[in-house]
């Protein structure tokens, strides 16, 4: 207080010496609270959108390991590399152990963007708050199947075949790989629990096929692009024709909605429509496509919407799975 008092003192005589400094001090003294209320708000203001800039410059992007995570994450750069050079910022990419990882990393806001395949995301839309923008197809068609497989040699050719017998299913969040053979199990009154001599999750479609080739197991779960063998996994992962005619299908799904690419509901919506925009720019280019088949074996991708996937969320309650226990499962 001491040294308020000296300052309207010394404030009172320059006014009683009429001087135009003495007014002008005396506006400053009554009305300093306010100019110093004003000067931390434009600083806190500052250092806010500096903040924000800086959170900006970084883009955090999942991609659920649909096959071995090392082989995904290398596939995965040339994307990554492009993504940085169109947005100017830095991307971060990050590949999850199994699909579980990628929907807790959504829901702990660890994630901006992110792949999910089509049970992966009906979960992460119900644990996170996420948006679907697209979807991929292959040759046009933005869905695929489920495929039951077993060795050519097994004498397995239908599903009731499969009793007593071993099994392997997939990622527990893989869609053609658990989910939507669980639910055609159900169909046909097969419960892999009870009616399986054993089950596995193998972690990926390539080892589920190596598993059945190499007589691991009786049966296992996979993908097919369509219901007639044409882009099925074991065409894909085995190289030579003799390994390939080795597998069998005996059932496929019905038509399954394509894997599909989320944004976290935070993200900017103009950078959001940015990465979107780009991916569909990949779809329509001859190296961009090449990317896209060597990251996920699809082609592109088309907007989406989450009606789209209704069927799985059904799929889901026949089969019986709980979407919320399903974060706690492991292979």
């Amino acid at each position: 207080m001491g040294e308020m008092i000296h300052i309207h003192d010394q404030v009172q005589h320059d006014v009683a010496q009429g001087t135009y400094l003495g007014y002008l001090k005396i506006y400053m003294w009554r009305n300093h609270w306010i100019l110093g209320l004003l000067f931390t708000l434009l600083l806190f203001a500052q250092l806010g959108c500096g903040g924000t800039e800086n959170e900006a410059r970084v883009l955090r992007v999942g991609f659920v390991p649909a096959e071995n995570a090392q082989e995904v994450a290398r596939n995965a750069q040339p994307i990554v590399d492009i993504l940085q050079r169109e947005l100017g910022m830095e991307v971060q990419p990050f590949v999850a152990t199994d699909y579980t990882g990628v929907v807790e990393a959504l829901r702990s806001n660890k994630l901006d963007i992110a792949f999910l395949t089509p049970a992966s995301y009906v979960l992460a839309k119900g644990e996170a708050d996420v948006k679907v923008v697209l979807k991929s197809h292959r040759r046009g068609h933005a869905y695929y199947h489920s495929a039951i497989i077993t060795h050519a040699d097994s004498g397995i050719r239908k599903l009731t075949d499969l009793k007593d017998k071993t099994f392997a299913f997939g990622d527990p969040l893989s869609t053609s790989g658990h989910v939507f053979p669980r639910k055609m199990f159900k169909e046909k009154k097969i419960d892999p629990v009870k009616d399986f001599k054993k089950v596995i999750y193998s972690g990926g479609h390539d080892a589920t096929v190596l598993a059945v080739l190499n007589r691991k197991v009786d049966g296992g779960a996979t993908f097919s692009n369509f219901s007639d063998g044409r882009g099925a996994s074991w065409k894909q992962y085995l190289k030579k024709p003799q390994e390939q005619k080795k597998i069998h299908a005996i059932a496929y799904s019905e038509p399954i909605p394509a894997d599909n690419l989320v944004i976290n509901a935070d993200l900017d919506p103009v950078l959001a429509e940015k990465i979107a925009q780009i991916f569909l720019d990949l779809s329509s280019d001859a190296k961009g496509k090449k990317m896209l088949r060597d990251l996920y074996l699809i082609d592109g991708f088309m907007r989406a919407t989450d009606e789209d996937y209704n069927s799985v969320r059904e799929a889901f309650k026949i089969a019986g799975i709980d979407l919320r226990t399903s974060l706690k499962k492991r292979p």
